[in-house]
């Protein structure tokens, strides 16, 4: 039982390829098209984003609290969008519309923040150093930034949950050519995601921190508009899908019609005649088998004598009776929120190496071995990138082969088991962060760089790239859990639920980035009256950061422990009951 089981999970890991329609499918004539229009949208936003938190500090003269605080809501913010935009998408617009006009509005979010450096009364007077007062933004200059961050926001919600999946709307996913050229078009995908990280990480940062804000932040507004020139350009040559409406409908029935019939009692066997298990023609979901858990999910699918069933076997009124095929997919629904929190718990840690990683920065001696030239403090999260990359072509080519052989399982390990192994390193990322932290002030103390200016305190002379095997461990981190979670959403979500699956991981995030915010303010008014003193300054040299991480270190075995919790009670989706 148990090894045909194990059989059934190692089988249901790999998804299931979509019904074809008659579709004229392109594929390769039109990537030219949406590889140009990725490439440059991500060029365009991660190169503002990339180093935002610095120009809020610097241009806008913010305090590190504040300008985290209003990059982790703007994170979320834009992440939490794309579940109202993938619902829109699937309901009433489509891929092709939804894009089209979310790229427009990133462009727009862009040249906004651009305008706030390019024009003098758009920011504040400029602040050399703290003993003298500096002076915040107006009002109008908040709002007007504010726009464009809401702009961003708009462009985010249709990109995000879109974009991959236009991509492979271009090949028809029944024939081999089909399926090999989506599998390339996702390496291509995350090819240049990676590509854009390492510009914008490098040459836009240094623009914008070492020659002129201006030019570093019209550069990325220029490459969005680019994008959007090349994405109108291949528009009479794509595959443009009609919205065919939400499945989140389907969900709702499926409580409604249970809380209806809660006083009915489940059949002894539950898949006897007294279940609805219906399942439409036109699906293109697999049919899924019953389970256990969330039994009484199950009693929507009683038939009774008041329900109506049509000549082609669906029922007459949704809203009073749905198929167990409807049920199932409502549980792997459910099945699947607890491993979602866990993850957004997960990523608390990884936020901070791209958030108070680059206060540390700032504080480091960031001269690269004894000359003039310092590494900008926003590129240092370029090694998270390394890190990433690096580690996927071995992992996919060396390491899977290698536990195939030994587990006989086609992916080396299970999802659930590669997501694990990432937050345990996110333990180790942060037990490392305190210690380097730690160094790091009291070398700042004890022995600072002497001949800088600094705004914000003291410069360490400990090396920044002391920083380095942090970013590393959370790339290392990320290789496991991201991405294994982005692959465990993708398949053991229904086929349908797709969008609404990558739109999920993306509130996960923004969860994250609320949580953070929230975490943040707290110990800045907890500890900020304490006889210790603020954990949080301006000044790290003045506070105890490497405290703060060591309670993000404790959440994080807290949530890991849940985790392994949460993957032994886990089944995966077409996976039956034991009984």
């Amino acid at each position: 039982m148990e090894k045909n089981e194990q059989k059934s999970v190692e089988d249901n890991e790999k998804g299931v390829v979509n019904n074809d329609s008659k579709i004229n499918y392109r594929g390769w004539k039109v990537m030219p098209f949406i590889i140009g229009n990725e490439t440059f949208e991500k060029l365009g936003t991660i190169g503002t984003l990339a180093n935002l938190l610095v120009y809020l500090t610097t241009v806008f003269n913010m305090s590190s609290i504040t300008a985290t605080n209003i990059i982790n809501v703007f994170n979320g913010s834009a992440n939490l969008a794309t579940l109202p935009g993938a619902f829109l998408t699937d309901t009433y617009f489509g891929r092709y519309k939804t894009l089209g006009f979310c790229t427009f509005a990133s462009f727009l979010g862009l040249l906004i923040i651009q305008l706030t450096a390019l024009i003098k009364s758009m920011h504040p007077p400029h602040c050399e150093n703290e003993s003298t007062t500096c002076i915040g933004p107006s009002t109008g200059q908040m709002a007007f930034l504010l726009i464009g961050f809401g702009f961003l926001i708009v462009g985010a919600a249709g990109i995000r949950p879109c974009n991959l999946a236009f991509g492979a709307d271009q090949f028809n996913p029944n024939t081999e050519s089909g399926k090999k050229g989506i599998n390339s078009f996702f390496n291509w995908y995350f090819f240049t995601f990676t590509f854009a990280q390492m510009v914008s990480l490098s040459l836009i940062v240094y623009i914008q921190a070492d020659v002129s804000w201006a030019l570093g932040l019209g550069i990325p507004a220029a490459l969005m508009l680019f994008s959007c020139i090349v994405y109108f350009l291949g528009s009479r040559y794509y595959v443009k899908i009609k919205a065919t409406g939400s499945p989140v409908t389907s969900m709702v029935q499926v409580v409604v019609v249970a809380v209806k019939k809660r006083s009915l009692n489940l059949p002894e066997f539950p898949l006897d005649s007294s279940l609805f298990t219906y399942m439409s023609s036109q699906s293109i979901n697999s049919k899924l088998p019953h389970t256990s858990q969330f039994r009484f999910l199950d009693k929507a699918a009683i038939i009774t004598s008041k329900d109506q069933i049509n000549p082609d076997g669906s029922a007459s009124d949704p809203w009073k009776l749905c198929s167990m095929q409807q049920v199932e997919e409502m549980k792997c629904l459910l099945r699947v929120i607890p491993i979602w929190i866990s993850g957004m718990l997960y990523y608390i840690a990884i936020i901070q190496q791209s958030t108070m990683l680059v206060f540390q920065a700032l504080q480091s001696d960031r001269r690269v071995f004894n000359t003039n030239f310092k590494i900008p403090a926003a590129s240092y999260t370029i090694f998270t990138m390394l890190s990433l990359s690096i580690w996927l072509p071995i992992y996919d080519r060396i390491i899977v082969p290698s536990l195939r052989k030994l587990t006989g399982k086609e992916g080396g390990i299970t999802l659930l088991q590669r997501m694990g192994i990432g937050m345990f390193l996110s333990v180790l990322c942060m037990l490392v962060s305190s210690v380097v932290e730690n160094q790091r002030r009291t070398m700042a103390l004890t022995k600072p760089v002497v001949g800088w200016e600094p705004r914000k305190g003291a410069i360490s002379s400990m090396s920044g790239l002391w920083l380095v095997p942090q970013l590393a461990l959370a790339g290392l981190s990320d290789a496991f859990t991201l991405v294994g979670q982005v692959e465990f959403f993708y398949k053991q979500f229904p086929e349908n639920m797709r969008s609404l699956a990558g739109s999920l991981f993306f509130c996960g995030l923004a969860g994250s980035s609320y949580l953070s915010s929230l975490l943040i303010s707290i110990i800045h008014r907890v500890t900020e009256k304490s006889a210790s003193g603020n954990w949080l300054p301006q000044d790290l040299n003045k506070g105890r950061l490497d405290y703060f991480y060591y309670i993000i270190t404790g959440l994080q075995v807290v949530n890991f422990g849940y985790f392994i919790l949460c993957a032994k009670w886990y089944k995966y989706k077409g996976v039956g009951s034991a009984s």
